[in-house]
């Protein structure tokens, strides 16, 4: 029996050949979306999910507030937080500190010669890391590879990179040319959902060594990443709660004098790379909220194509009235015809799951580049994959199926064999509803899609304040002699303005599109007996800076070589000079503040500009002049010979600074990354939105020729009473318009009050105009009649004497 259920069924989808196919392709495109999705959103989920003691592990978040206000919120704070931690609170069974370094590597005792790379991965970690995390020690200890001061551990590929073939155990490498370490341990490679990635860990004892031991139990040197390990069966909302009283009591002495506060908050481990985006991030964090917002929209997607599934198959249901009808003079019973319509439901759900697959196996690289994230296909070999897959395909069979076939297997004989069918109400209030649901989802997706490139492009054309243009950076040298690098960079400067085509050369220790690594609070004003404890952000900067950048002073003056006392004196910007009291910029010139340990002089205020992208507001900043700043020089160049500037740029390096790596990037481009992540998500958004209403065309499709089926006699009688093609199509289409329009107000609120709460993120953001709301109604009402069109046309079109003798 269920042989013959199946055979008829595709018999029944071979004979309707143009419903078949718009129902695979419908669910094919819905599935393969879902699970390319699925496969994204899986590895977003999956950060951190390696460890074994992942339900345990927490970061230490640290939030420092200015007079009862929140001023900063630090994912690396002070250095005191993990030893106090774990001596205060049984619950806590370990912790770990890290402390993010740089610098040039170099294995001098290479065979060929010394080997040498700048590295960014790096940190010193306590000797306890490795024990609590589950990073693959491959030689090595993990209790005692990084207990003695310069000892190091590696990962594999670095060992590769330096090693070669030889065995890196015992070996020694030096940063910068200055300390000495012995390798003492190779770590596999850091998986890719890892939200912490580094090359190498350096003994935490050799940086306490050159800091001094009170670093382990300094409140107010932040800069430090801690990890905690608490005993099983903690509750970690519980020791928060009893956090504020050791901090008052090792601290409180200190926070009351600056009128200041700090707060700490466990950040679950598995959680950090979602919701975490705070300053000093040890890698660049994803976003929980845009990972759900695809999750939605597959749903979406994948409701629609079985959504078009009902619509389509009642569209087909008046042609398959009779064969009901004879079936049950035949003697079936309405069970049997449930269960023929369900066999065709299967079939048809399990040819569109072969083909999603076929299309997720072509599909996945573009889908990667569109994201931004290396996707592979090893979701294939996961079993909670399958189990997915299938509860998607027996889902859908179910509810996109159960419908029909209760609707089909309804029909009474003697009515459908006399061509007495009639609709019922309900059934087409339900495909109505249906409907309106495909169009209001469409119209939000548009319409998210609209403010999402708004907000994008208003970031973009914005002027910065600053000139980004024509800049070529170049990385400081970190292998350098410091007894004569001040004038090497004074004469590497001249080397290069020299050439023509360099109008200038500027030195600092960030560029636009960073955001500044120095931070300086407990700021006073000598005129004032009270310090205050805001964050101000530091840049140093060199004589040229300023003009260089083209950035406008708006009271005093710029650094000056004529003032040789400038060194004591320093530049605030507008944000500055608000946060630390003045309304006025020229209020500000002169006062004399201390911090950082010494006095320095206000001589100029700097109009506020975007250090960074326009999502975050205008920081504090203050600039102190440092000549021979280690961080990046900035070229001015001619781009129309950018290839001649480099291979100069790079023989004037190589003779100033020999032996460290020429490594540079333009700035336009590397400020412009800011934006890559929302970039890549409105990209993604658009581009499933795009899918959604072309599913949702296929049931539109599917609609309109169950409207025209159904009028097929009402259309000829009209035609012979003498009504126009262009009335009849204006007939069939005014339920469509109607129904546009109900989606379109019960989605319209929704967009905007989803799209608001997005746009909030943002300090300097577009304003939802008129037209991003009515756009996507004007667009999908015109995709809604173009999509009808064809099948009310030929409606309209047909020969009446035709449709009058339609049974």
């Amino acid at each position: 029996m269920l042989k013959n259920y199946f055979k008829i069924a595709l018999r029944s989808l071979l004979k309707n050949k143009v419903f078949t196919f718009i129902n695979i392709l419908g669910l094919a495109i819905g599935i393969a979306a879902c699970l390319l999705i699925l496969q994204y959103v899986q590895q977003e989920l999956s950060y951190d999910d390696f460890h074994v003691n992942k339900e345990n592990l927490y970061r230490v978040k640290q939030n420092r507030y200015n007079k009862g206000v929140l001023t900063t919120e630090w994912a690396a704070g002070c250095g005191a937080a993990g030893y106090e931690l774990k001596e205060g609170f049984a619950e806590v069974e370990a912790y770990a500190t890290l402390r993010p370094t740089d610098g040039v590597v170099i294995y001098k005792q290479a065979p060929n010669g010394p080997v040498s790379f700048k590295e960014e991965k790096i940190f010193f970690a306590t000797a306890s890391f490795l024990p609590m995390f589950s990073f693959d020690l491959l030689d090595g200890d993990e209790e005692t590879a990084l207990v003695e001061p310069y000892k190091a551990v590696i990962s594999a590929s670095a060992a590769q990179r330096y090693f070669g073939a030889e065995d890196p155990l015992g070996k020694r490498i030096s940063v910068n040319d200055e300390h000495e370490y012995e390798i003492s341990g190779v770590f596999r490679d850091i998986p890719e959902n890892s939200h912490l990635k580094f090359d190498f860990l350096f003994s935490y004892s050799t940086f306490t060594g050159w800091a001094g031991e009170e670093v382990v139990t300094a409140w107010q040197w932040d800069g430090f990443y801690t990890y905690l390990q608490l005993k099983d069966g903690t509750d970690p909302k519980a020791l928060e709660e009893k956090f504020p009283a050791l901090i008052q009591a090792k601290a409180g002495e200190d926070l009351v004098e600056y009128d200041a506060d700090m707060k700490f908050i466990l950040q679950p481990l598995t959680d950090i790379h979602l919701y975490s985006n705070f300053m000093m991030e040890a890698e660049v964090n994803g976003d929980g909220e845009a990972v759900y917002a695809l999750l939605i929209i597959s749903i979406f997607i994948i409701i629609i194509a079985w959504v078009n599934y009902i619509n389509l198959a009642t569209a087909k249901s008046v042609d398959r009235a009779k064969e009901v009808g004879i079936r049950k003079v035949m003697g079936s019973q309405r069970t049997q015809l449930i269960r023929q319509f369900m066999a065709e439901s299967v079939l048809l759900n399990i040819l569109s799951v072969i083909i999603a697959i076929l299309l997720v196996l072509l599909s996945y690289r573009y889908f990667s580049s569109l994201i931004g994230q290396e996707l592979t296909l090893s979701i294939f070999s996961s079993a909670s994959f399958w189990w997915f897959l299938s509860g998607i395909f027996v889902i859908g069979a179910f509810f996109s199926g159960v419908y029909p076939a209760f609707v089909l297997s309804a029909f009474k004989p003697v009515q459908v064999l006399k061509g007495k069918m009639s609709t019922s109400k309900n059934g087409v209030l339900l495909r109505k509803t249906l409907v309106i649901l495909q169009f209001a989802a469409s119209v939000f997706l548009i319409a998210g899609t609209l403010v999402v490139y708004q907000q994008i492009m208003y970031m973009q054309d914005q002027e910065l304040g600053v000139a980004i243009d024509q800049t070529l950076v170049i990385e400081a040298p970190s292998v350098v002699d410091d007894s004569v690098y001040a004038e090497r960079v004074e004469s590497f400067k001249a080397a290069l303005t020299a050439n023509s085509s360099i109008k200038a050369a500027t030195a600092s220790t960030t560029v636009p599109g960073n955001k500044p690594g120095w931070n300086a609070g407990g700021i006073r004003l000598l005129s004032e007996d009270d310090s205050e404890s805001n964050q101000y952000r530091v840049i140093g900067i060199d004589y040229d800076f300023l003009e260089a950048f083209q950035l406008e002073t708006v009271a005093g003056r710029n650094f000056s070589r004529d003032f040789g006392t400038d060194e004591g004196a320093v530049l605030f910007n507008e944000s500055a000079v608000k946060l630390i009291g003045f309304n006025e910029a020229e209020a500000a010139l002169s006062e004399e503040i201390f911090f950082w340990g010494d006095t320095f002089k206000i001589v100029g205020v700097v109009k506020d500009y975007h250090q960074e992208s326009l999502k975050a507001d205008f920081d504090p900043l203050i600039f102190r002049l440092i000549p021979a700043s280690r961080s990046f020089f900035s070229l001015k160049v001619e781009t129309a010979k950018l290839s001649e500037i480099i291979a100069t740029t790079h023989a004037v390096w190589d003779n100033y600074f020999p032996g460290n790596p020429f490594s540079y990037f333009f700035l336009d481009d590397h400020f412009n990354q800011q934006y890559e992540a929302d970039l890549r998500f409105g990209q993604t958004f658009g581009f499933f939105a795009l899918l959604a209403i072309f599913v949702a065309c296929l049931g539109l499709f599917g609609l309109s020729s169950f409207m025209a089926v159904q009028k097929t006699k009402e259309i000829g009688i009209r035609k012979v009473l003498g009504s126009s093609v262009t009335g009849i199509v204006a007939l069939l289409s005014k339920d469509f318009v109607r129904l546009v329009m109900i989606a379109s107000l019960l989605s319209l609120p929704l967009v905007y009050f989803v799209m608001q709460s997005w746009l909030d993120d943002y300090a300097f953001r577009i304003e939802i105009a008129w037209w991003l709301l009515l756009s996507p109604v004007i667009i999908v009402l015109f995709i809604a009649l173009f999509t009808i069109s064809f099948q009310t046309i030929r409606a309209a079109l047909a020969d009446p004497a035709k449709s009058l003798r339609y049974e």
